[in-house]
């Protein structure tokens, strides 16, 4: 089924003064907008602020209750796991499990490690990595115009339109 397409009007200046004026619209209207945003932001960081306080005693009752839960199953473990057989445990109100955690490696000093690896001859615990430096062919394209595979085109062009607008001057300026 072929999608209709809504022809959208919209009005469009006729000389340079209603462009003008258009324009000074368009700074008021985004003015305007703003005003709104800030507003609505206001709000939101009220009605956040209020359910955060109405929240902290239910988040301090869950972990409360969490820890004791985890405590008595850290003394119970050999039995809730079968000696090790399992990793959880389960409950007519709800599952208690544990999780081993993936190995992580954590690198203080990279550059060190590197130069470590190397002077061990551990070099297979090294990446190199090659990519072609597209910064450095557009500081210079007239060197790479005949390597096949690179073509250099714009960006494109846009349109923007900037009101005027003034902020007010500060206190003590």
């Amino acid at each position: 089924m072929a999608t209709k397409r809504l022809a959208r009007t919209y009005n469009v200046p006729q000389n340079r003064e209603e462009c003008d004026q258009m324009i000074r619209d368009l700074g008021t209207v985004r003015r305007d907008l703003l005003r709104l945003e800030a507003d609505m932001n206001d709000q939101l960081a009220t009605v956040k602020a209020d359910y955060e306080t109405k929240a902290q005693p239910l988040k301090d009752k869950a972990d409360e209750l969490f820890s004791g839960i985890e405590t008595w199953s850290e003394a119970n473990r050999a039995k809730l796991t079968n000696g090790g057989k399992v990793k959880f445990a389960e409950f007519g109100s709800g599952l208690i499990r544990w999780r081993q955690r993936p190995a992580r490696v954590v690198i203080r000093s990279v550059d060190a490690v590197i130069e470590s690896l190397k002077e061990l001859g551990l070099t297979r615990f090294v990446r190199v990595k090659e990519e072609v430096n597209k910064d450095a062919i557009l500081d210079d394209p007239d060197a790479v115009r005949a390597v096949k595979g690179i073509s250099i085109g714009s960006a494109g062009e846009d349109f923007a339109v900037e009101p005027h607008e003034q902020e007010l001057a500060k206190e003590g300026a």
